[in-house]
């Protein structure tokens, strides 16, 4: 398993990983020394809009939580989605959506930062709420300056 970190503003990008499956992804203070995968490089910049090939060790299986992210996941770079539409395409509850982003083992890969409440405002995210904003934010302002 290897283990490296980029930056992100204040936050460190802590990522676990093995060729091209991501174990887990944390926000951090500080971080490990080595390199990562350079497509969190490249995302974090704003020059690159997919993680391709890479996936997440967390969308294995069967499992309702394996089922949210994999729908999470689907969710197009610069749109959003609900907890409640990503219950309806899991066959789950609204919670448990909210239950399974508050244990994603690999933000970023599985982009739970996609998922916003019902009425629109951007709910929770761990460690900083903040982090969750600037994400949709930089995701919005990539795709002004690629379309304009």
């Amino acid at each position: 398993m290897l283990q490296g970190a980029c930056s992100f503003g204040l936050w460190k990008v802590a990522v676990d990983y093995d060729g091209t499956v991501i174990h887990r992804v944390r926000f951090v203070r500080t971080a490990p020394e080595g390199p990562v995968p350079v497509q969190f490089t490249r995302f974090l910049a704003g020059k690159g809009t997919m993680f391709t090939p890479l996936t997440s060790s967390a969308v294995s299986g069967e499992g309702t939580y394996a089922k949210i992210y994999r729908a999470v996941s689907d969710i197009p770079y610069g749109k959003t989605r609900s907890y409640g539409e990503i219950a309806e395409v899991a066959g789950t509850h609204p919670r448990v959506v909210g239950n399974a982003m508050a244990r994603n083992p690999t933000p970023l890969i599985v982009p739970c930062h996609r998922v916003i409440t019902a009425d629109g405002s951007v709910g929770g995210f761990s460690p900083d709420p903040e982090i969750k904003k600037t994400l949709l934010l930089l995701e919005k302002s990539t795709i002004l300056r690629r379309f304009s």
